[in-house]
């Protein structure tokens, strides 16, 4: 599976693989059923108000035209759900939420408005017209995920989940362990994968003033204050937070 680095404020390094083209079909398909039952909803709502009549539109009466714009107000999302949802959901439609996919420039930046806008432009052509066909293909050949809209915006489609990697010492908590900071359940998975990842970053390079902003942070955001050392206090955290959420067996 291809991946892509991306460089945090930290100056470390993080890769990330590329989605794979079954979780980006379960996405849309996720996507289109939200479409789906709001076209249904729609329907429904529009024959429970109106007469059964139809007439041609009087666009000198403006009660009719107030009709027209409210009507093309209530279609505009079959055509703009996915341009608003990763605009304004930094990167993710429904569908990709729930996949935990999300979309993301290939230097790791988050994308622009103007590369939102040419992912949406493609998407009747090689999604739409050739039922995912077309899209699919691209991305199998080109090997970061690409689509046609990706690559003409820079950008791909990223799993958010955390990579398989060996238990590290701090993951396995012994029988019988009790928990030192009950605020280390407050961290999401990602919180964690991003503190394992600058914890061991440090170590290997013996950066000590990462391991020291690293625990300030962590100490900060749990609003924790503890006299253990930098290295001691993260890894006591996540052994507290594999205790806390995730307990062994």
């Amino acid at each position: 599976m291809a991946s892509i680095r991306i460089h945090t404020t930290q100056n470390v390094t993080l890769q990330y693989e590329v989605a794979s083209v079954g979780d980006r079909l379960a996405a849309a398909l996720l996507d289109y059923l939200v479409l789906l039952a709001y076209g249904v909803l729609l329907t429904v709502l529009v024959r429970a108000a109106g007469d059964g009549d139809s007439h041609a539109i009087n666009y000198s009466d403006p009660a009719e035209l107030v009709g027209v714009a409210l009507a093309a107000l209530m279609l505009s999302p079959f055509i703009f759900y996915f341009l608003a949802c990763e605009i304004f959901f930094n990167g993710q439609t429904l569908g990709k939420k729930a996949r935990h996919l999300r979309v993301m420039r290939l230097n790791g930046t988050p994308p622009r408005l103007g590369d939102y806008f040419l992912r949406w432009l493609l998407r009747p052509i090689e999604i739409i017209a050739t039922a995912g066909g077309l899209a699919a293909v691209v991305v199998l050949l080109n090997g970061r995920g690409q689509r046609l809209g990706d690559l003409l915006a820079g950008t791909t489609v990223l799993s958010l989940r955390p990579r398989t990697t060996p238990r590290a010492p701090e993951d396995t908590v012994p029988a019988g362990y009790q928990p030192v900071f009950e605020q280390a359940a407050q961290l999401s998975d990602h919180d964690v994968a991003l503190l394992r990842q600058l914890l061991r970053h440090s170590q290997r390079r013996q950066d000590h003033v990462l391991l020291h902003e690293t625990a300030l942070k962590t100490k900060q955001l749990l609003g924790i204050s503890s006299d253990l050392p930098n290295e001691a206090f993260l890894q006591t955290v996540l052994r507290d937070h594999a205790s806390l959420v995730a307990p062994a067996g």
